[in-house]
């Protein structure tokens, strides 16, 4: 457990069992150290139109593009989930942490807005298609002293996947295969 609570404060039962899954999953780890290592695939499939299928394991989701860029609505755009994953995930990673320190976070809420130059999505200009400005505010809603809140958002972000994959470069691979019409690839 890290250190960030000045008085003890009323968790929920919920909070517990977050807690305890947390530790639970922290006691694995500890005791065999190669199972924090993962790798998760996700696949994507366009065919006809802009619609993507996309797969990971069990689940699935479409995603397209809306009329205006020619897709179809059939679902939310990349864009749209890329937001959500790290709007969600950064107020998961908060509210995970706040619950391991038996500090109880009545709310969590967490907005990203972005700007672009949208001209760079096709190549016009000089700009670069990458976000030009990314501001993610956090809300709290909790009795906890403004310092514990403080440190546990910290820790929360230092250890935030989406939101490190977000603000730090990484290492990034492509590999292209081309099959003649009709062969679709094998994932």
């Amino acid at each position: 457990m890290t250190q960030h609570l000045t008085a003890p404060l009323q968790i929920t039962d919920r909070d517990a069992h977050i807690r305890d899954a947390q530790n639970a999953v922290i006691a694995r780890m500890k005791s065999d150290p190669s199972k924090a290592r993962s790798t998760v695939k996700t696949i994507g499939h366009i065919g006809e139109g802009l619609a993507c299928h996309v797969t990971q394991g069990r689940f699935e989701m479409m995603l397209d593009m809306g009329k205006a860029m020619g897709g179809e609505c059939a679902g939310l755009s990349p864009g749209f989930h890329g937001r959500a994953a790290i709007a969600a995930c950064v107020a998961m990673a908060v509210k995970m942490l706040a619950a391991r320190d038996s500090v109880h976070f009545e709310a969590v809420d967490v907005s990203v807005e972005m700007d672009f130059d949208d001209a760079a999505l096709f190549g016009l200009g000089s700009g670069n298609a990458a976000p030009l400005d990314t501001r993610i505010d956090i809300n709290v809603t909790t009795d906890a002293a403004d310092s514990t809140v403080r440190s546990i958002v910290d820790q929360a972000l230092a250890w935030d996947i989406w939101y490190l994959a977000l603000r730090d470069p990484q290492q990034v691979s492509t590999c292209l295969s081309v099959h003649k019409g009709g062969q679709r690839a094998q994932h």
